[in-house]
């Protein structure tokens, strides 16, 4: 079997010709436990993050590379849509070239059926909240989900905890778990 592919939030990927940006979250089917894409925030410039689809994605000696161009990458579906709301006064009495003001709301795309795992997000154990996600371990033959890695440092002083993704029953409102906190604790420590 192939090393497990490790898609951290926050990992860096790349094009082929330039800076691609930084994974923000990680969409999976929970139905098949797989990654069917990374939404991908663009580095250092303003703009939407894209939903790129796993067969875009190369992963080689932990590095992320997307197998298209910048100008690709930036054809790719937005991963954030914004919704304008006007101004609920709506007066008609206004000042000509006052501008009502618009509120904008910006809400993550999520294709349907799928969920997201975000960053940070809690993961539950039985009997509590035991931590944050940093990431996910995926099989790279089949883009299953293979791993949730908790995030480093207060965990019980080990740098990363990887939990098995059979141990996972839910991805809503975070990631829960059919173990113990306890039993999570004496996990074998990931490398």
């Amino acid at each position: 079997m192939d090393e497990e592919t490790e898609f951290a939030m926050g990992a860096t990927a790349s094009c082929v010709d330039g800076p691609g940006g930084k994974v923000s979250r990680v969409i999976i089917d929970p139905a098949t436990e797989t990654v069917t894409h990374l939404v991908i925030q663009p580095k250092h410039r303003l703009g939407v993050g894209r939903l790129v689809p796993l067969d875009l994605v190369d992963t080689t000696a932990g590095d992320i590379r997307l197998r298209c161009t910048v100008e690709e990458f930036g054809g790719l579906e937005p991963a954030q849509e914004t919704e304008l709301i006007d101004d609920v006064t709506g007066r008609l009495d206004a000042p000509m070239g006052v501008i009502s003001p618009v509120q904008a709301i910006v809400q993550d795309v999520v294709p349907p059926g799928e969920a997201d795992v975000n960053r940070g997000d809690p993961v539950h154990a039985l009997d509590g909240e035991i931590g944050r996600v940093q990431g996910l371990m995926v099989d790279p033959d089949d883009h299953r989900v293979t791993h949730v890695l908790l995030q480093e440092g207060h965990l019980w002083g080990r740098k990363k905890v990887s939990i098995p993704v059979s141990a996972v029953t839910g991805v809503e409102n975070g990631i829960q778990l059919s173990l113990t906190k306890k039993q999570v604790e004496d996990l074998p420590p990931a490398d």
